[in-house]
């Protein structure tokens, strides 16, 4: 099978050295703008000309010239051009990390609508939204900072990033938009947490329970439990399916393996229960979202 999906990595010393990228993309006609990928990047398209579809995490959408689009960390993406004319929008990608200074869950915790893959929060900024807000201006100063590469113009760059997404928690904020945010966390069990997350990412392949995460952190099973179900709005159980249907996406996509393979490759006990997993949190069969994407 031809895989028509592909993993863009960062490289400190290539693509992404400044921990942001911002391009025009420009194609007249109807058809293919991006190829379907993934990467760690937040990114943000802002339409100049033309008519455009999305389908973003196995979810169709459609912008036009003025709209903004907004793109998590780690969500699967394709865009098609649909107009007849010239169609281009602004590219803007940046590590996620530049929206904080430090490792702190202090901050991290606004950054978490944008990373999370199952955020439901909104995707399109139509033009008739934010044409009387700041946002335009913002966007059009980061493409001028970095095409013009005056000195300094990365500390401008980050400033506008950092100026835009507070715009954007605030409207939310003031929309009464809950991103479970609000989680008072001590340094103790920020410290425990990253424990935790480091361990996941490493071993989730291997049948990690919650009551073996609560000895790793000696902590008891049921403070562990309670403490991460209340920070993380999930229990440990979940998190850790989470992440493991997060790297069969990847599989599904990039890969030629079978569904039972990337079951046991991601860590699930048995195909059907991987099935049944990923059905609840895509809304999709790991077969027909392998479909969605390799049909383009």
């Amino acid at each position: 099978m031809e895989q028509s999906y592909y993993i863009e990595k960062r490289n400190p010393n290539a693509e992404l050295p400044l921990q942001f990228s911002v391009h025009p993309q420009e194609k007249r006609g109807a058809g293919v703008m991006v190829h379907a990928h993934i990467h760690d990047y937040i990114e943000i398209l802002y339409a100049q000309s033309g008519h455009f579809r999305i389908l973003l995490n196995s979810r169709d959408y459609t912008f036009d010239a003025g709209d903004m689009v907004l793109i998590n960390s780690n969500e699967i993406h394709n865009v098609f051009s649909l107009g007849e004319g010239l169609n281009s929008y602004i590219c803007i990608k940046f590590e996620p990390e530049i929206l904080f200074t430090s490792q702190s869950l202090l901050e991290m915790k606004y950054l978490m609508p944008f990373i999370l893959k199952e955020s439901t929060h909104q995707k399109i900024f139509t033009e008739e939204e934010i044409r009387a807000t700041i946002l335009p201006s913002i966007l059009h100063n980061i493409y001028t900072e970095y095409k013009e590469a005056s000195y300094g113009f990365e500390l401008a760059i980050r400033t506008n990033i950092l100026t835009l997404f507070l715009y954007i928690l605030r409207n939310w904020h003031k929309q009464n938009i809950d991103l479970n945010i609000d989680v008072p966390v001590n340094k103790e069990m920020e410290k425990q947490l990253k424990k935790v997350f480091d361990y996941v990412e490493e071993n989730y392949q291997e049948d990690i329970t919650a009551r073996e995460m609560a000895k790793y952190c000696n902590m008891s099973y049921s403070y562990f439990s309670r403490s991460f179900k209340r920070i993380m709005k999930k229990s440990f159980k979940e998190y850790l399916s989470y992440i493991r249907i997060s790297k069969a996406e990847r599989l599904l996509i990039s890969a030629d393996s079978n569904i039972t393979e990337i079951a046991q490759e991601c860590g699930f006990s048995t195909s059907s229960y991987f099935i049944s997993q990923f059905k609840e949190l895509k809304g999709v069969s790991p077969k027909q979202y392998r479909m969605n994407y390799r049909k383009h």
